[in-house]
């Protein structure tokens, strides 16, 4: 039989799909950084999670040892945004030729920051205590290349006198070896990306201040752009649950990072008090995967017409759960105590469509009679339900 090749993975029969093609165990686990490189990477991409086949999106955690290095790498499909859950790291990407600038910053606990796609970047803790950081890339399979492994250490070698004219140094020089021999011990990941629209250029930073029209924001002069324009502080800071939901989301599109423009990516923290809800929605543009970071959650997702499937499952403390781009899902906090995630989405601007708000709360109202008969309900129930969402 011919082996089907496909770019992906093949479906599996969607009868067949469960809960656990679309979960991940173990991202509140600390990583083994005792390496030269002082950390180490836990990725969650579809090699672990089937279900994230054709999304667009993965995970990852990163631990480091103090003063440990994610050493310089890009991912060439996808875009990536870091959160700091603990410690002070330094970060930055080198845009590129003719320009190579550096773009750097010192984040801590609760900072978000974005590397775009397919450039250089780099991590490093720069406190005296283990540091750690979570994040999401644009792709289920984002691919890695350190530059150490790739220029120093491919197979077969590439020829030194190309090396040597390439970074103007004799053919006997030494460092060829010993980065080779410290680039094998580099650390590697897959991770994931979706684009919208694809990047023609290093970024995009959003032009609040435009007036053009188009799909996305216009781009403000590169020359202008700062480290502030990929970044993002608070994601340590608690939302107020004290709402008839119990939860509260906290953001982090394009509307709050001006550099996600067309780079396809965004981030959110949700905080939930006991039995807290965050009830049934959709994103229209995007996947999203979601990790707890503490607490209890029963989650779940429908999938479409005919079949209108629940898939559920409770979620503890490290794990993973994807959301399907435009599937119906929803969260509750089935603990006593208060509970904490991030989500991460495959766009930088995912929308939400909150399906009570849409459907009782649109303005100008959805005719009563039409939802009558679409819920099989009467027109007195309905006109109630409209009161309380509208």
């Amino acid at each position: 039989m011919m082996k089907t090749r496909v770019n992906g993975h093949a479906c599996m029969d969607p009868k067949l799909a469960q809960a656990n093609h679309f979960s991940f165990s173990g991202l509140h686990i600390a990583g083994n950084t005792s390496n030269p490189l002082g950390s180490k990477v836990t990725p969650v991409t579809v090699a672990q999670i089937p279900g994230l086949n054709t999304l667009g999106i993965s995970t990852v955690r990163i631990d480091y040892a103090p003063w440990g290095v994610i050493p310089p790498h890009m991912h060439p499909r996808a875009t990536e945004i870091l959160t700091v859950l603990d410690g002070r790291l330094f970060v930055g990407f080198v845009t590129s030729n003719p320009a190579n600038r550096l773009i750097s910053k010192v984040l801590q606990k609760g900072d978000v920051f974005v590397f775009p796609v397919g450039l250089v970047h780099f991590q490093r803790n720069v406190g005296y205590g283990n540091a750690v950081s979570i994040s999401s890339l644009s792709s289920q399979n984002p691919g890695v290349i350190t530059v150490a492994n790739a220029v120093f250490g491919s197979n077969p070698p590439i020829a030194n006198d190309v090396l040597a004219k390439a970074f103007q140094v004799e053919k006997t020089i030494e460092m060829a070896n010993h980065i080779m021999l410290l680039s094998l011990l580099a650390i590697t990941c897959a991770l994931a990306i979706a684009f919208e629209p694809s990047p023609l250029q290093d970024f995009c930073v959003a032009d609040s201040a435009s007036s053009a029209r188009i799909n996305g924001l216009a781009c403000m002069d590169s020359k202008l752009v700062e480290a502030s324009h990929f970044s993002f502080s608070g994601f340590h800071i608690a939302g107020n649950t004290s709402n008839p939901l119990g939860s509260k989301a906290t953001p982090a599109t394009v509307a709050q990072i001006p550099g996600l423009n067309t780079l396809g990516i965004s981030t959110v923290r949700i905080d939930y008090a006991p039995w807290g809800v965050i009830p049934p929605h959709t994103h229209p543009r995007a996947t999203e995967i979601l990790t707890v970071l503490d607490g209890c959650l029963y989650v779940g997702f429908v999938t479409s017409n005919p079949d209108n499937r629940l898939i559920t499952k409770v979620l503890q403390k490290g794990d993973v759960f994807v959301f399907p781009v435009g599937l119906v899902h929803f969260q509750r906090n089935v603990g006593y105590g208060n509970a904490v995630s991030m989500s991460s989405l495959s766009s930088q601007n995912p929308g939400v469509i909150n399906v009570a708000n849409a459907v009782f709360g649109s303005n100008p109202l959805i005719a009563g009679d039409v939802l009558a008969k679409a819920f099989q309900l009467d027109k007195t129930t309905i006109a109630r339900l409209q009161a309380q969402f509208n």
